[in-house]
């Protein structure tokens, strides 16, 4: 049986940029919303803090030089989506922060209140190593309850992954 020949559409790319449009989507409906999160909703999202567009402060960058979790859950504020991604106001160690983030930076995304999750490949990433879980205060003043998205993929959930991979 031979290979397929190589696609001269970029299926992945177009495929990676739709998904990550579902959590533009969702971050809209939340701010829309007056920044409330319905229900028992909230989200786990993943970033890589190297990606061009990220905005955090120095601090951040130094503790996560190239990927962080962030949760959204009850103490998050300024929460304003646009086309290309979003900025958030969170606390870290009871200092507020605010936080600008691409969706091309995304890796994960992720609301364990419902079991649903997306991951994506950062752009000209192969593979993402190994993070701390989510460093953002919780609103008890202690991490966060749950598992970082990174380790919820393997889990039979309703997690989607996209990879193509790159052929050689």
């Amino acid at each position: 049986m031979s290979d397929a020949p190589d696609s001269l559409i970029p299926y992945d790319e177009i495929v990676q940029e739709a998904l990550r449009a579902v959590v533009g989507r969702v971050l809209g409906q939340v701010e829309a919303g007056g920044g409330m999160l319905p229900g028992n909703h909230h989200f786990y999202i993943t970033f890589k803090t190297n990606a061009p567009g990220v905005a955090i402060p120095d601090r951040l960058k130094q503790r996560f030089p190239d990927e962080m979790t962030i949760v959204l859950q009850n103490k998050f504020w300024d929460l304003k989506v646009t086309e290309a991604g979003f900025s958030v106001g969170l606390s870290f160690n009871q200092i507020p922060s605010t936080l600008v983030v691409p969706f091309s930076a995304i890796t994960a995304f992720v609301d364990p209140a419902v079991d649903f999750g997306l991951q994506f490949q950062a752009s000209g990433d192969l593979g993402s190593e190994a993070h701390d879980p989510a460093q953002n205060d919780s609103p008890e003043g202690g991490e966060p309850e749950g598992k970082p998205a990174v380790e919820r993929a393997d889990d039979g959930s309703n997690v989607v992954t996209v990879d193509f991979g790159k052929r050689k």
